[in-house]
């Protein structure tokens, strides 16, 4: 018979969870004693930016990543990550650490109360065995949940002396996770876009974690409908060049109303009906709309604020509906092209839409992109139209520190990258920096910098707040933050300055920041 540790890695091995990602602690010592040779670690220097570069490799493959963490206090330092893994509905295998199991009556140095508590509600699912030789099947079932639509991590605390206990492996079995709705909930959905004199679509990023690119232009374009990125997706999901694409619909009720007021029939895919940020009154839709609601999240479906829900995942949602439409739809005339604005000049003061329109002249094709400036996201997507799917990735959540570790883990993958970051944002997980410098990650982390919490004070001055209290953030000197993690870098305070810092940043071996001094804002948060 094998022990706990033989078939908890010959179920990882079986199920391509080879390369694990943590910051060890002395709880999970035996898990790692006597590593083997086909796997891998990649050490992060803090826990959420080891479950942020465990997500940037699950989003590019599409599979389960495995994160191993410290008992308590590793698992507290990571919950921020875990939160907008769960959000994003990105799968993840978090393995925590626990303190022996004939200790656990003392409350020993380093245990974890009710450790299968501690990160819900954020995981979708949560345990702790209750004896050794239960541990295999235990990560089974989490593995099978986090490829389970509506994807997301799972959590597995495991006490330290059940490594070495004699258990059974785990039988190879298989789950096919795609399932599609009742036909006739699709040919009701079909029979109101087929009559609709203006319909839209707001693809959301479930079309991405789908791979159902195709299929959304197919159905936007057979039917000439208008497309809206939703309130903040967490990915792309639709060319944003192309002439259907209308923009990214805003998180304010009254707002996301009037934009839609003009369809008679709104299909929202791969996303909630709606996310909000800031509260105003008022209906959710114009009277003479109806909208439909397409995705596998049950949760989602129940408490969406308005319109029909229809259960089931993405591409073989959206595939039968095709198949329904066809026979006899004539496209609607197709709503008008959107006008780009074109890229300012570089001048100094240099703003970020300049800096982002020198940056998509520069960026090499195929590049992807990870943002999490949230007071430019707007000028990003106007300046950088994202075209490609798995292209692009932000934060869903809010939740600042998920963009540069999701960046390195992408890199980690041979991806070339490109991570624009707010100066705030930057720190909440700058030490992922030292693992991209480790690995010489094919990695650019371009910072707009504007000395301050940008996002907060626009949102002050949309509540007609004009000073907040801590919202500067003067001084930082974040090259050498970098160059102190191994990483190269350099800093850009005038407009002659920017391109041929560009190219250094875009062309280095290896991980580089590039920090360029940005004016700061002036204009509300969602105008």
């Amino acid at each position: 018979m094998s022990t706990v540790r033989e078939a908890f890695l010959a179920f990882c091995r079986d199920a391509g969870m080879t390369r694990w990602f943590g910051n060890p602690g002395s709880t999970e010592l035996r898990m790692l004693r006597d590593w083997p040779d086909d796997f891998s670690y990649v050490l992060a220097l803090q826990e959420a930016s080891a479950v942020g570069i465990a997500a940037g490799q699950a989003i590019a493959t599409g599979r389960p990543a495995l994160v191993t963490l410290h008992s308590a206090g590793g698992v507290g330092h990571a919950l921020g990550a875990i939160f907008n893994a769960y959000r994003d509905r990105v799968p993840l295998v978090v393995v925590a650490g626990q303190q022996t199991r004939a200790m656990l009556p003392t409350r020993p140095f380093l245990s974890a109360d009710e450790p299968a508590v501690f990160p819900r509600p954020y995981v979708r699912w949560s345990h702790q065995p209750s004896h050794a030789a239960a541990v295999p099947t235990a990560l089974a079932e989490a593995f099978r949940v986090a490829l389970t639509p509506p994807r997301g991590p799972v959590f597995l605390s495991v006490p330290e002396d059940d490594w070495d206990t004699p258990a059974d492996p785990v039988p190879a079995r298989a789950v096919r996770t795609a399932f599609v709705a009742a036909p006739d909930a699709l040919r009701e959905v079909a029979s109101s876009l087929r009559t609709a004199r203006a319909p839209a679509i707001v693809a959301g990023p479930g079309i991405d974690e789908d791979g159902a690119w195709a299929e959304a232009v197919t159905l936007a374009e057979t039917l000439g409908a208008a497309v809206w990125a939703p309130p903040m997706p967490s990915r792309a999901a639709f060319p944003e060049d192309h002439p259907l694409f209308q923009g990214h619909l805003p998180p304010v009720r009254s707002s996301l109303a009037s934009l839609l007021s003009a369809n008679d029939v709104v299909l929202v895919v791969g996303a909630p009906v709606f996310t909000y940020h800031v509260h105003t009154e008022g209906p959710f839709l114009s009277s003479g709309t109806v909208l439909f609601h397409l995705d596998c999240d049950p949760a989602a479906a129940a408490w969406a604020a308005t319109g029909t829900s229809i259960l089931t995942t993405v591409r073989a949602g959206l595939t039968e509906l095709i198949r329904h439409l066809e026979p006899s739809s004539r496209p609607a005339a197709p709503p008008p092209v959107r006008a780009r604005p074109p890229a300012p000049p570089v001048t100094d003061p240099l703003t970020a839409a300049a800096v982002l329109g020198a940056l998509a002249a520069a960026r090499p094709p195929g590049s992807v992109l990870v943002e999490e400036a949230p007071s430019h996201k707007d000028t990003l997507h106007e300046q950088i139209p994202i075209t490609r799917p798995l292209g692009y990735v932000t934060t869903g959540s809010g939740a600042l520190g998920w963009g540069l570790p999701v960046a390195v883990g992408r890199a980690l993958c041979g991806e070339q990258v490109i991570c624009v970051l707010g100066d705030g944002s930057s720190l909440y997980s700058i030490q992922s920096l030292w693992t991209a410098a480790q690995h010489r990650a094919p990695l650019t982390v371009i910072v707009l910098n504007n000395s301050r919490y940008e996002a907060v004070s626009a949102l002050g001055r949309r509540l007609g707040i004009p000073k907040i209290p801590g919202t500067d953030l003067p001084g930082l000197d974040l090259p050498s933050i970098a160059r102190g993690f191994g990483c190269p870098a350099t800093r850009v305070t005038h407009a002659a300055e920017l391109v041929p810092a560009l190219t250094r940043a875009l062309t280095t071996d290896g991980p580089f920041l590039l920090d360029v001094a940005v004016t700061p804002g002036t204009s509300p948060l969602y105008p």
